[in-house]
């Protein structure tokens, strides 16, 4: 499932991808994560085998549908990754933790993927005080870094990658596509596999 600003555009596969993904698991041992924005998703994710699950920052903005993700979890053992809010909201952030922790999910994740702005250097603004401040506020919750969306195009995502590493992140989230041009969501910011094992040899 991807969520998207307008209608229109491609919003995944739904089921299908899920399928597709049970196949693979049978093959490779890898692990894989998805976004879940309601009860059904969450529901389906779990009969397909899905590792982790992630909150968008379009679903962390909303209190209730964070609330009705925590209660769909209560009594499962299974990481949450939750990307910060669009907006500016440390406490909207940090809420969405408390939800999940009530609902006894333990294995939670911090995904820092910047806030919406007018300002456009980036695609969305890092705000770095922001989830520095979160890990002040939740030290045991590793702080992951998504520079593909902060930078929006390709040429910066390492920019963000290398910042985020010297502001001792725990790990990043980078976007990969075989043919990146073609890619059929966010291609500007997609990296071929070779580019990114270069840049990940890169990082410092």
């Amino acid at each position: 499932w991807k969520p998207r600003t307008r209608p229109g555009t491609f919003e995944g596969n739904g089921e299908d991808a899920l399928k597709w993904i049970a196949d693979i698991k049978k093959e490779l041992d890898v692990q894989f994560t998805v976004e879940v924005a309601n009860t059904s998703h969450i529901e389906l994710a779990l009969q397909y085998g899905i590792d982790i699950l992630w909150i968008g920052a379009r679903t962390t903005v909303n209190p209730f549908s964070v609330q009705e993700i925590a209660d769909a979890l209560k009594g499962v053992d299974v990481p949450v990754m939750i990307k910060n809010p669009i907006n500016p909201d440390l406490a909207l952030w940090i809420g969405a933790f408390e939800r999940l922790n009530q609902a006894g999910i333990e294995k939670l994740v911090a995904i820092h993927r910047g806030f919406s702005s007018v300002n456009k250097e980036f695609r969305n603004a890092p705000n770095w005080e922001i989830p520095i401040e979160l890990k002040t506020e939740l030290p045991n919750v590793p702080l992951i870094c998504d520079p593909s969306h902060i930078a929006g195009i390709r040429n910066k995502v390492a920019l963000i990658a290398q910042k985020s590493m010297d502001l001792n992140f725990d790990g990043l989230m980078i976007e990969s596509h075989i043919n990146p041009d073609v890619a059929l969501s966010d291609s500007q910011q997609q990296l071929s596999p070779d580019v990114l094992v270069e840049l990940l040899n890169e990082l410092k």
